[in-house]
């Protein structure tokens, strides 16, 4: 195969999901590993994809994540009008499981549903929770020290000692077609098995994260309830028909 049939391969299937593992491009073109590595650095400098751990990715793709700190003084109304939506959906009784970030434990000042039980894989969760009196369960794993999260194999094993009636997610980015992504894959997989576990699930997001990509993919977007402050003009005939949307 011509190098420059291996870049149209490449950049084709970069366009139709966004991010692309190496040792799928090493099926695709049937070319060593070391070949399509090659042809990765050759096209990052041209501009045209980024390369991230595992494979690349389109230019907009995002691989990093900030730390707890710097997300807590980011977009902090919409956090708060987006944390009074989520609350509001929890009845008495429930089991719940509420992700670790910022605007899940925004989340918990507004909890008032009587007897609900908890589970979190969010260390300052548990004590926000343990401090409000409600029935709360830690995730065991590795706690992953710049988002406080605890994720990892031991996690993802506890949590499926559980069943919750509703979950909350936090994302790093929503696309009509790739769905619902962050830039950790130890972290979507948490994310993805307690939606599996959950009855309902919501994601919440603030307006920032539409159009955005990352990484790792949690599920499809019509799989879960938006709770946002705002859904962009824009997007609303394109995302508003894939799933419900609870906005402020």
């Amino acid at each position: 195969m011509l190098i420059e049939e291996r870049y149209a391969l490449i950049l084709q299937r970069l366009q139709e999901r966004g991010v692309v593992k190496l040792q799928e491009l090493v099926d695709l073109l049937d070319a060593s590993e070391s070949t399509v590595r090659r042809d990765l650095a050759d096209l990052e400098t041209k501009g045209l994809l980024k390369r991230v751990h595992g494979g690349a990715s389109l230019p907009g793709v995002k691989s990093s994540e900030p730390g707890m700190s710097e997300k807590t003084f980011k977009n902090v109304q919409e956090k708060e009008t987006i944390a009074q939506l989520a609350a509001a959906q929890l009845k008495g009784g429930e089991c719940v499981y509420l992700d670790a970030g910022t605007t899940t434990l925004a989340m918990i000042a507004h909890i008032d549903a009587p007897n609900i039980t908890v589970v979190t894989n969010g260390l300052s969760h548990v004590e926000a929770l343990v401090s409000k009196q409600i029935r709360s369960y830690l995730l065991g794993g590795m706690m992953k020290s710049h988002t406080k999260a605890v994720i990892g194999s031991i996690a993802l094993q506890n949590l499926d000692n559980f069943r919750f009636d509703q979950c909350f997610l936090g994302t790093n980015g929503i696309d009509a077609e790739l769905g619902y992504t962050t830039p950790d894959p130890e972290e979507a997989l948490i994310k993805r098995r307690a939606h599996q576990l959950s009855a309902r699930s919501y994601v919440l997001a603030d307006s920032s994260k539409f159009g955005e990509v990352s990484f790792a993919k949690l599920f499809d977007i019509d799989e879960a309830t938006i709770i946002t402050d705002r859904l962009p003009e824009h997007l609303r005939n394109v995302i508003g028909h894939k799933t419900n949307i609870i906005e402020g």
